[in-house]
């Protein structure tokens, strides 16, 4: 080896993760994996919390069921990569500056983007001050106690605001584990608008057999201390109020110059990268991330990819390389029912629904071996660097193990 490729090689290089979800672990773990071959490569994954959130696992956990304790650092141990607690309060794209806890600056030479996003609940006043939602433990434990204070006392009524998979999943979970509340599904559409005929009518029939009230074409205009105002002027009594009607991603990117969206996602090139900073990789919830059939809507089936790609992308730049194309086609929707029933729609690349669907106990193993936790995955990724499993054939993904 020349001089001049030992002193390349050996150069170092900071890459700084922000975010610890679905998308920033698959990332992390993937570059964690490859130092090896860049020795001067440092990997630093910023997260608020030390512990990992199963998103896709937290309506079960607001009905008070205990989800497994997760630990980044004790995944990232061994790695090389380290881990830094605390909150990402700014990035300075040109100065390739991130601020944490507006007490401590890291720089980065590559910088991957993995913050995500949140119910929105700036959208409708009253939402950020009345209503629960789903976006960590700490959020579905406080629903998880109000539930419970609810059943054990004279009842109540819960509205969930949203009729998309995560108020479905939200509203069977609540009414099958609290049959003394009655649960009312409120939003848009109908629930299982995207499935076809045949899914749709079983989410519909799943939900009358647990009670839920399911209220279609309600725009919900104000959430208040007892309740909802809608569009028509009805209003909606309720003692707990939980929040999926939309979301929104953090402010940080557009105010750090990172060229965005109309929803404040980052706008990426076919590579993953910042169009307007190509050191920025961005992936999942929060990359705007456009395939031949549009942009992508944000999934953990979806997230994972990306943040697997981006790691792949930087170990090739890293080594001289051109980083390839990112390419996705989604597989399937999988949406519980409570804890014995459930659907999985099979589809088309672009999200469309197929023909074939499995319904009831069928869809419940499937969607409990997909939807597993991706903690052991991550583990082979980090030992298997060279594991083809999430770039199959063609460099196309088309499914991961934590499913949705």
């Amino acid at each position: 080896m020349s001089a001049r490729r030992r002193t390349a090689t050996h150069t170092a290089h900071h890459v700084v993760i922000l975010g610890a979800g679905y998308a920033g672990m698959a990332a992390a773990v993937q570059l964690a994996a490859r130092t090896g071959r860049h020795p001067g490569m440092r990997v630093t994954v910023v997260n608020a919390h030390a512990t990992f959130t199963e998103r896709m696992r937290l309506h079960t956990a607001a009905t008070g069921r205990r989800l497994a304790e997760l630990s980044v650092p004790d995944l990232l141990d061994g790695t090389g990569a380290r881990f830094v607690r605390g909150w990402v309060t700014a990035v300075d794209a040109d100065a390739r500056t991130v601020r944490i806890d507006d007490e401590r600056e890291l720089r980065y030479d590559t910088l991957v983007y993995a913050l995500g996003a949140v119910a929105d609940t700036a959208s409708v006043p009253g939402a950020a001050d009345h209503a629960y939602t789903l976006d960590g433990s700490q959020d579905a434990a406080l629903l998880a106690d109000r539930l419970s204070r609810l059943d054990g006392g004279t009842g109540g009524t819960v509205a969930v605001v949203g009729t998309g998979l995560t108020g479905v999943e939200s509203a069977a979970e609540i009414a099958e584990r609290y049959p003394r509340l009655k649960v009312v599904l409120l939003g848009a559409r109908e629930p299982g608008a995207d499935l076809n005929r045949k899914a749709a009518a079983h989410v519909r029939a799943a939900l009358g057999r647990l009670g839920v009230e399911v209220r279609a074409g309600a725009e919900v205009t104000k959430v208040l201390p007892g309740g909802v105002e809608l569009a028509d002027g009805e209003g909606v009594t309720a003692d707990a109020v939980l929040w999926t009607g939309g979301t929104r991603v953090s402010p940080l990117a557009s105010a750090a110059g990172l060229e965005v969206d109309a929803r404040g996602r980052i706008v990426t090139d076919a590579r993953l990268r910042s169009v307007s900073h190509p050191e920025v990789y961005a992936v999942g919830d929060a990359a705007a991330v456009r395939q031949g059939y549009g942009v992508m809507h944000g999934t953990c089936q979806s997230g994972m990819p990306t943040g697997v790609h981006a790691a792949l992308c930087i170990d090739r730049v890293l080594r001289g390389k051109q980083p390839k194309p990112f390419r996705f086609g989604y597989y399937h929707t999988p949406v519980s029912l409570g804890r014995g029933d459930a659907v999985v729609q099979f589809t088309r690349p672009d999200g469309s629904p197929r023909r074939i669907c499995l319904t009831g106990r069928t869809a419940v193993r499937y969607k409990e071996t997909v939807t597993a936790s991706p903690w052991p995955t991550y583990g082979r990724m980090r030992k298997m660097p060279a594991s083809g499993a999430f770039w199959p054939r063609g460099g196309r993904y088309t499914r991961d193990r934590a499913g949705r």
